[in-house]
């Protein structure tokens, strides 16, 4: 948390500093930063885990006049997403009908999957440990059956295994070795492959490349976190301080995406 608030203060000159909380409770971490916001201009949540992050997220946004950011959902899907916009770029394919299946369908992976969304992505297959989100399953938590009803098209069931065909795209925000190259050879052609878990991703790069993945990324240790703080920090955060609607945050997110891929595309 010291080192995120160095990060802040280092690329986009917010000054920022970390407040624990010794409680889990959703209630009672809501009461919390309600009591202490008139302090601060923005507040970023750290490390809650699904699904309470999002009551918590949604409600704080209702009930604050302050933008209320969660590093896990939106820098990670900010970063991730102006990866996949060059990525389709260089295998010429348009993002309303590319197909992506994400792996992982906790606070990042239901994150990604929004801002793509609302970037009009042809069509996405959440998986969890238990298999694709579709409706009518009754082991989703309400965060993932609201998700559900947006997503997969075709009510796919199953696991990886078997919604991973045909697909232009396999996101992993998940754990280690939960791709294998055979899955990755049924998936369609100049496949894009980005195994995101740390430290192990998904499935090794050469490993996905003889599978037949066009292109393949991860994430690897030594750069974690920092990394896509590093990127998304300096455009999402200046633009949302002073905002005070949902509605401009997730433009601000789509902003920020479109600075990363214009900035990594000159690199």
């Amino acid at each position: 948390m010291e080192g995120k608030a160095i990060l802040f203060k280092i690329f986009a000159d917010i000054d920022a500093f970390p407040i624990c909380l010794d409680t889990k409770d959703t209630e009672e971490i809501i009461k919390t930063v309600k009591y202490i916001a008139p302090t601060f201009g923005g507040i970023n949540l750290e490390d809650i885990s699904a699904p309470r992050c999002f009551e918590i997220e949604t409600r704080l946004r209702k009930e604050l006049d302050i933008p209320v950011f969660h590093d896990d959902q939106h820098g990670t899907a900010i970063v991730l997403s102006a990866a996949l916009r060059n990525a389709l770029k260089l295998v010429k394919k348009d993002i309303a009908n590319t197909k992506v299946v994400i792996n992982g369908a906790g606070s990042a992976g239901i994150s990604i999957c929004k801002l793509l969304l609302a970037q009009g992505i042809g069509d996405v297959v959440l998986v969890d440990c238990k298999g694709a989100l579709a409706v009518g399953e009754d082991w989703m938590n309400p965060a993932q059956a609201a998700m559900a009803e947006k997503t997969n098209k075709e009510q796919l069931h199953g696991t990886l295994a078997d919604v991973i065909k045909g697909k232009d795209v396999f996101i992993g925000v998940s754990g280690p070795k939960a791709l294998s190259t055979e899955m990755v050879a049924s998936m369609g052609k100049n496949a894009i492959v980005f195994a995101m878990a740390n430290p192990t991703p998904e499935i090794m790069p050469e490993e996905a490349k003889a599978g037949g993945a066009r292109i393949v990324a991860n994430r690897p240790q030594r750069l974690s976190k920092p990394g896509q703080q590093r990127s998304c920090i300096p455009g999402l955060v200046p633009r949302c301080i002073g905002c005070t609607c949902d509605r401009h945050h997730r433009r601000n997110e789509i902003s920020s995406r479109q600075g990363n891929c214009r900035y990594y595309h000159r690199g």
